[in-house]
């Protein structure tokens, strides 16, 4: 099976990717929907340019997609390239966005390849206490949700932290694993890498919510 896997460098794509390559799947390309214009219902936007060091140590190839984000155009963006490459699938990390997984399905229809989700609906708890076990190191990129301050932003996930995020996401009434928009995240390291991508940031912050900039 060859496929490519849609990675924004985030914990949701980094565990598919480790899942493909678990398959035994011949994992051809990393690609990634680049956002210029600010904002997207499907993708993420902070730090997907990351990806790219991620696809070095991994040993696979980037494929750099741009879009402005607008809802009618960022899937048929995506198609586009996508139908430039030879792949029997693509492999993304959804859990729970129906709006999300239809529309890949649905273009991937079009383009007469397979669409696999392998978290698809996976226990959030479980899923990212899952990733710090086996040595995922997820840093939070972005912040947008009350309950997490300041001070989470470009920290990375220890058991200790999760169990203290755990408390302030039952306290907060908020999503876990982030899948709400509560959080962004960057991998920097994991088994789907040889090696760790070093990162070099600013921290904006307006009070209520905050990202990296990276560089």
């Amino acid at each position: 099976m060859k496929v490519a896997v849609l990675s924004s460098g985030g914990k949701d794509s980094s565990a598919a990717i480790w899942w493909a390559q678990c398959k035994g799947w011949d994992i051809e390309y990393l690609v990634t929907v680049i956002v210029t214009g600010g904002d997207s219902m499907m993708f993420q936007v902070p730090g997907t340019h990351i990806v790219e060091r991620q696809a070095e140590l991994s040993d696979i190839a980037w494929v750099r997609v741009d879009t402005t984000g607008e809802e009618h155009s960022e899937i048929s963006d995506l198609e586009k390239e996508l139908s430039k490459i030879k792949i029997d699938g693509i492999v993304s990390g959804a859990l729970r966005s129906d709006y999300q997984k239809n529309r890949l399905e649905r273009m991937c229809e079009r383009l007469g390849i397979k669409s696999f989700t392998p978290l698809w609906h996976q226990s959030a708890k479980s899923h990212l206490y899952g990733l710090i076990e086996n040595g995922f190191r997820v840093m939070i990129s972005g912040v947008s949700c009350e309950g997490m301050s300041e001070k989470w932003l470009g920290h990375t996930f220890t058991q200790e932290s999760y169990f203290e995020l755990l408390e302030l996401s039952k306290k907060y009434r908020f999503n876990i694993d982030g899948e709400g928009g509560e959080y962004e995240t960057l991998v920097t390291s994991g088994p789907h890498m040889k090696g760790e991508v070093k990162v070099v940031y600013d921290t904006h912050w307006d009070g209520v919510r905050g990202h990296l900039v990276l560089r």
